[in-house]
């Protein structure tokens, strides 16, 4: 089930020059350290590892909305994203009405944005 704005897959970053690894073959990170607010330049470079639909709002968290047929391809899309959210032990908040699911994360217990973000946003479009 794509959502009707989804256009590609989660981009990669280059590590060690050598190989490609996407934030959503990363796992969320659920100790303090991994916890460890983001400053705007680092929100932003990791911003464009994501899907360009992504924004980043009031610099505390990241934002999407996914356009859909009906409202219960809405509403699977939340639940398969919840799933993920769960599999990864870091939760979203989620907007449903008909047609759109809008879609925002960030570190409740860092106040802001961290890597663990970024990952999450890049399991979701994979769905």
């Amino acid at each position: 089930m794509k959502p009707q704005n989804a256009k590609r897959k989660a981009k990669t970053t280059a590590t060690f020059g050598v190989e490609d690894i996407s934030l959503a073959h990363e796992d969320c990170v659920a100790n303090v350290t991994g916890k460890q607010k983001l400053s705007t330049d680092e929100a932003q470079a990791l911003l464009g590892q994501i899907n360009p639909h992504w924004s980043i709002e009031d610099q505390t968290c990241i934002q999407r909305a996914y356009n859909f047929a009906d409202f219960s391809t809405a509403l699977a899309f939340v639940v398969q994203a919840g799933a993920v959210c769960e599999e990864q032990n870091h939760h979203a908040d989620f907007h449903l009405s008909w047609g759109l699911a809008v879609v925002k994360i960030w570190t409740h217990d860092a106040g802001g944005l961290t890597r663990s973000d970024f990952i999450l946003a890049a399991k979701i479009d994979l769905l």
